[in-house]
């Protein structure tokens, strides 16, 4: 596996895609570091992984190029960043204040910016990979997460912006739109989903429900999502770059206004 021997940066390391992907990096022998505010979930993956563990805020200048700095002290160079670190702006426009509107461009776009920004020139020396997890919520609105749907689409701009601007100096970027993946997070909006539908039959019944439409017709794992991450962060993928991989079990295939021909029978 040519991840063997890589220093990997992972933000939003310390659960649900980001731990998937340092296990997935680890196991491949890769130097793995986790990013993130809250130590104890980012300890645990390091007992699992053998991670380097950095707290801080990606999205806060002075914590982005000091992590930089110590995976450099650490390591001597850097050779992939997946931003990964995301969440919040669950609310219509008019629903969202000026507080949420601000957290969520920092949890989502920011974090991936700053925290890039502060990386590219050690990419630049190694000839690195930058890989962005955005999400469906990048490519088409969802209701009510009018601050996750902006930053998501965003994410994207952000992603070909250094494909353009960096290519020509060795680097790649591409971005990751899974859909509905089993994480801590999509665990806590099926109890939502449960407590306003009134149906019983935990998170197995309510990742059914929002699947019944999805060609596949299952959520994925958050280790299907971090396979496609490791191989857009490697040279298997040498050629590929500004690109937008869709991971969502087929959803983006479905011409929604037909739905209610297959449910006719038609």
């Amino acid at each position: 596996m040519d991840s063997s021997g890589k220093v990997v940066a992972i933000t939003g390391g310390g659960t649900g895609i980001g731990a998937a992907v340092a296990r997935r990096y680890a196991g491949e022998g890769a130097r793995v570091v986790v990013l993130g505010r809250r130590r104890e979930p980012l300890e645990k993956v390091a007992a699992e992984t053998g991670a380097h563990v950095i707290t801080g805020d990606a999205s806060v200048r002075e914590d982005a190029e000091a992590a930089v700095a110590e995976i450099i002290g650490a390591y001597g160079r850097l050779d992939v960043v997946v931003a990964n670190a995301g969440g919040h702006g669950l609310s219509s426009v008019v629903d969202t204040g000026d507080d949420e509107w601000e957290l969520a461009l920092r949890s989502n776009l920011s974090s991936a910016f700053v925290f890039c920004r502060a990386a590219l020139p050690s990419l630049v020396e190694t000839g690195g990979q930058v890989v962005v997890v955005s999400s469906l919520a990048g490519l088409f609105a969802g209701p009510n997460v009018a601050g996750y749907t902006v930053a998501k689409h965003a994410l994207i701009g952000l992603t070909r912006s250094i494909a353009r601007d960096f290519g020509p100096r060795g680097v790649r970027a591409n971005a990751v739109c899974p859909g509905w993946v089993r994480t801590p997070m999509a665990d806590g909006e099926m109890d939502q989903f449960a407590a306003a539908s009134g149906f019983i039959g935990g998170h197995d019944e309510g990742y059914r429900r929002v699947t019944a439409e999805v060609p596949l017709r299952r959520p994925a794992e958050p280790e299907e999502i971090a396979a496609i991450v490791r191989f857009l962060g490697s040279a298997e993928s040498s050629y590929i770059t500004g690109a937008v991989i869709v991971a969502d079990g087929g959803a983006h295939a479905v011409d929604l206004p037909t739905l209610a021909f297959e449910r006719a029978g038609m």
